[in-house]
């Protein structure tokens, strides 16, 4: 949350906190995002505990999440194509639900019913037996249903930074104890990888606009 305050002190911009159930299942967390006036999409545990509204606003139930998307069923679920794949030919496509939810959780302090109403987004992946991926957001309405499923998968990004930090160049091969150390191992490895986004950048330019006569470091910076 220190981290997400400096980004928004220093005018870095975004408007939507993408996280992991890690971070997603702590009612704190979400909080503490739409006080900071963002909006939130993030995956929370099978276990996760919601109120599911009726059409009057009205919560008549508390269940976990898996439960309500098996007691659902299949029928519910229906196929998005968010994005084409990485391969040939291929899109990215699964089965969702939607349904408006207050989370249930018991912390002492305001009563459930003004909790703000999200989204609960339950995924159900051909083959599987029952559903396996659940998020919370809050979303506005104005969205479609894909533009909110594409959204929430804009993850895979992260996850493919990580990857190529990783595999590429070292991000995880720092051995040693002192913090000092190990800030200087990520720093370095975070300006390579810049460097590396700025050469992509330079030879494939994702916007016709450009050149790619830039300099990679101009870029990289």
């Amino acid at each position: 949350m220190d981290l997400i305050s400096r980004a928004l002190d220093e005018g870095i911009p975004g408007e939507v906190v993408l996280a992991d159930a890690d971070y997603g299942r702590s009612h704190v967390f979400r909080d503490f995002i739409r006080s900071k006036g963002l909006d939130y999409a993030v995956a929370i545990g099978a276990d996760a505990r919601v109120w599911l509204l009726d059409d009057d606003g009205r919560d008549p139930r508390a269940a976990s999440v898996r439960q309500l998307g098996i007691e659902l069923g299949e029928g519910a679920f229906r196929k998005i194509t968010w994005r084409d794949g990485t391969h040939a030919n291929r899109k990215l496509s699964s089965r969702f639900v939607f349904r408006r939810v207050k989370p249930a959780y018991d912390d002492g302090s305001a009563p459930a019913m003004v909790r703000e109403p999200v989204w609960l987004v339950i995924e159900w992946p051909e083959g599987e037996s029952r559903p396996t991926k659940f998020f919370l957001t809050n979303l506005r309405g104005r969205m479609t249903k894909k533009q909110i499923v594409r959204t929430i998968k804009e993850r895979w990004k992260t996850e493919r930074v990580y990857q190529e930090l990783k595999g590429e160049l070292g991000f995880d091969h720092y051995e040693g104890r002192s913090f000092v150390g190990w800030h200087h191992h990520v720093t370095v490895a975070i300006c390579c990888y810049a460097f590396v986004v700025a050469e992509r950048v330079r030879a494939f330019s994702p916007s016709p606009g450009r050149t790619g006569s830039d300099r990679s470091l101009a870029v990289a910076a």
